[in-house]
């Protein structure tokens, strides 16, 4: 039989971005959740872990307050590490804007504002974990999902390495720079240097995803040298990433609306990873916006 190597997905990130949430889904999925865990007792969880028959995917939320903490969540992980196990840090963000109106609605205080400006304890708890989420492999930027949207967004990823076991997961998003840049990639990649088809009047009303849009977008020579470059850059950037443990690449692929070239870029560049052995998951974010 098979031994499958000790998963440990460490779920921390912003009060309010969601954490309860990813981890009713990882739930679901399988894994066995730890709560409220203090980051001291990580090791000892992995421990136990490893005697007879018990769960090989675990799911540890931390609730990351204080120095202290950090410090400790940072021993842990390295501990882990050291003895072989998979470790992964999900970080879950949101907009300041989007915190308060979610805290609003629960009717509940932040946790560092105790007798603040709600406002206050959110700044406060985002320069605390400015540098945990810069360490993180996985951030996840839930302002503009619904619980029903992360849930998806988490099985997605989580279901898939599950099934490939694949040590780096690359997951590509079109966006519209006139909709913001996305807060939760890694590499941004700017196209609107492209001839944009929403200035050809038959293949405005046609979304990226169209068979026209798409031979429009790609017969140009300069969109051809581009996905040149762009798979000798990743023929480079992947395999470096995998070595130093990378477990999520995310992909932002950029034009000014997010229906047109970005997503037939972030279609083509999908493919391109496919063929270094790097499958990738493809979300067109803007597609379906005016």
């Amino acid at each position: 039989m098979k031994e499958h190597p000790l998963e440990v997905t460490i779920v921390t990130g912003m009060s309010g971005a969601g954490r309860s949430s990813v981890a009713d889904s990882l739930e679901d999925l399988g894994f066995f959740v730890i709560d409220n865990l203090p980051p001291s007792l990580i090791p000892k969880v992995a421990e136990l872990a490893r005697e007879g028959e018990r769960p090989t995917r675990y799911a540890l939320v931390v609730d990351v307050r204080s120095g202290a903490f950090m410090e400790e969540l940072a021993a842990a992980l390295s501990e882990l590490r050291e003895t072989g196990a998979r470790t992964r840090v999900l970080f879950l963000n949101a907009s300041d804007e989007t915190l308060v109106r979610r805290f609003e609605t629960s009717r509940r205080p932040h946790p560092l504002a105790a007798s603040d400006r709600m406002s206050d304890g959110i700044t406060r708890e985002r320069e605390l974990l400015e540098e945990l989420k810069g360490q993180a492999d996985l951030v996840i930027d839930t302002s503009n999902l619904n619980v029903h949207e992360l849930r998806e967004r988490v099985r997605e990823i989580f279901s898939d390495d599950a099934q490939t076991g694949a040590s780096l997961q690359a997951s590509v998003v079109s966006f519209g720079y006139k909709h913001g840049v996305p807060l939760d990639v890694d590499l941004v990649f700017d196209c609107r240097f492209l001839p944009n088809p929403h200035w050809v009047e038959r293949l405005r009303p046609l979304p990226g995803t169209d068979a026209k849009v798409r031979r429009y977008v790609l017969q140009q020579p300069v969109a051809k040298a581009f996905l040149e470059e762009l798979t000798r850059l990743f023929e480079l950037l992947l395999p470096a990433y995998e070595r130093e443990g990378k477990s999520y690449l995310s992909i932002g692929v950029g034009c000014t609306g997010g229906r047109h070239r970005g997503v037939v870029i972030a279609t083509e560049l999908a493919k391109v990873l496919d063929k270094l052995k790097f499958p990738a998951r493809v979300h067109h974010r803007d597609l379906d916006r005016e």
